[in-house]
């Protein structure tokens, strides 16, 4: 028997209001998202989601694609050097980057940075080096961290502790882990942020670990154009498609969706300091 293909709901049928934040996006990626930008966009708006978070991966691609948001004052900016281009950190990112923070208000955090022991590209080391400078630049701006961190979690916690970030502005970005690293996530008195893999069938571990941290210091994400929530798992990731997260993470807490819609979103608004609505 031929397995049955799911049913790819529009998002805008479930109704959402204008309130919800995608605290993590990439939509300055050409090879994604190229002409269909102003449509993604508007597809989101229909969806209810009032805010977006692009993350640009260095100073470089926020030279270049900046300009793609001119008039999309929905979308505020996130900026740092991904651990897997660490091995181009130098003073002079470190330099561009504290010139583009300085200014433009729309640039809220500084991320993603990290560790990423996933990929074997850039030395431990390098990665290590980047992120450390990363995180003192996230300080001397009094801006939050936004955390990249992949096969990598004890070593970044290690890291982020070290350099005392405890209790400090911090969003685990795409958390995938399980209960005891939401523990110590939130024990650390840090954000984390739920991908659209919590809608997958056997992602239960990543539910208990939402059960756990409730809504109080959760934000939600697409991560776009990757991890793609079901029903559109395997399609293109875009931040229509976050309402899908959101409702795993409702029917995990036992909640109605409209509230953990507009909590997350109100969450994720005061995280990057940004004007509630």
């Amino acid at each position: 028997m031929s397995k049955k293909k799911a049913v790819r709901r529009d998002p805008a049928e479930l109704c959402l209001p204008l309130a919800g934040v995608d605290s993590h996006a990439h939509l300055d990626m050409p090879d994604a998202f190229g002409d269909d930008l102003p449509q993604t966009l508007e597809r989101a708006r229909a969806a209810g989601v009032a805010r977006i978070g692009n993350v640009f991966l260095g100073p470089g691609a926020y030279r270049a694609n900046r300009r793609l948001f001119a008039d999309r004052p929905e979308v505020f900016f996130l900026l740092g050097v991904h651990p897997n281009d660490a091995d181009a950190w130098d003073q002079t990112a470190l330099d561009d980057m504290r010139d583009a923070f300085a200014a433009d208000p729309r640039l809220r955090a500084v991320g993603e940075i990290g560790l990423d022991l996933y990929w074997d590209r850039v030395p431990e080391a390098a990665q290590r080096d980047a992120f450390v400078a990363q995180l003192h630049l996230a300080r001397d701006l009094g801006l939050p961290a936004v955390i990249h961190s992949r096969d990598a979690f004890a070593p970044t916690l290690d890291v982020l502790r070290a350099e005392g970030f405890a209790n400090a502005p911090v969003l685990w970005h795409c958390f995938g882990g399980d209960t005891a690293q939401a523990r110590a996530i939130l024990d650390n008195g840090w954000h984390l942020s739920i991908p659209g893999p919590v809608t997958y069938r056997k992602n239960q571990g990543l539910r208990d670990a939402v059960a756990f941290a409730g809504l109080d210091r959760t934000l939600i994400e697409t991560d776009c154009p990757y991890l793609s929530p079901e029903p559109w798992r395997g399609a293109r990731n875009e931040p229509s498609l976050l309402p899908f997260t959101a409702a795993a993470v409702a029917e995990t807490l036992g909640l109605p969706l409209e509230e953990v819609w507009r909590t997350t979103g109100r969450n994720a608004l005061a995280f990057f300091g940004l004007e509630q609505g």
